[in-house]
This record gives structure tokens, C-alpha cells and sequence, in this order.
């Protein structure tokens, strides 16, 4: 059975949902959401394992560091000073 209802975005963002759509979630629990093609799922973390929720962290690390290489936040350098300046590191 599909359950549904109707709620709204505030000015911050946050979305209330339905007293009786959040049982079985307990206050400050970790959600996992995946949005795709128009769709908002919630999860709980928990369900999922230690190796997805690394992949999630990197792949936020990886957007991140896209959103600051497109600002220009970035050093340009030859092969050669990137390789040096690795050795240093």
C-alpha cells in the first residue's frame, strides 16, 4: 500500500513531514536521501552499510573540491612540481 500526503518547503528548506508518515524514524536519527528524476527518498542510515556511507562521504568530498576547481581555488602546476610537491607532502 502507497501512502501519501501533503506537505511544504519553508524559506530554510525544511520540509515537515506527516505525523503519521514518521513512525519508525525517532528524533536526530541520520537519513539517507536519494533524489533522482524528480523523486525525494528517505531512508534510514542505518540500513545501509559502512562501505556506502564512505562512498557517499567521498563522492560530497568530490563535488566539493569540483565546486572550489571551478571557482579557480586551485594552484595550476607542471607534472613535475605536482610530483615534487607530493614527495613534500
Amino acid at each position: 500500500m502507497v501512502d501519501f500526503d501533503v506537505t511544504r518547503m519553508s524559506s530554510k528548506g525544511q520540509i515537515v513531514i506527516p505525523a503519521d508518515m514518521r513512525m519508525g524514524f525517532k528524533e536526530g536519527e541520520k537519513l539517507l536521501i536519494i533524489k533522482s528524476e524528480g523523486q525525494i527518498i528517505l531512508k534510514h542510515a542505518k540500513d545501509f552499510d559502512k562501505q556506502l556511507a564512505e562512498d557517499i562521504a567521498f563522492a560530497k568530498r568530490t563535488e566539493a573540491a569540483l565546486r572550489k576547481y571551478e571557482k579557480g581555488a586551485f594552484k595550476k602546476m607542471s607534472k613535475e612540481e605536482f610530483l615534487k610537491a607530493l614527495k613534500q607532502w
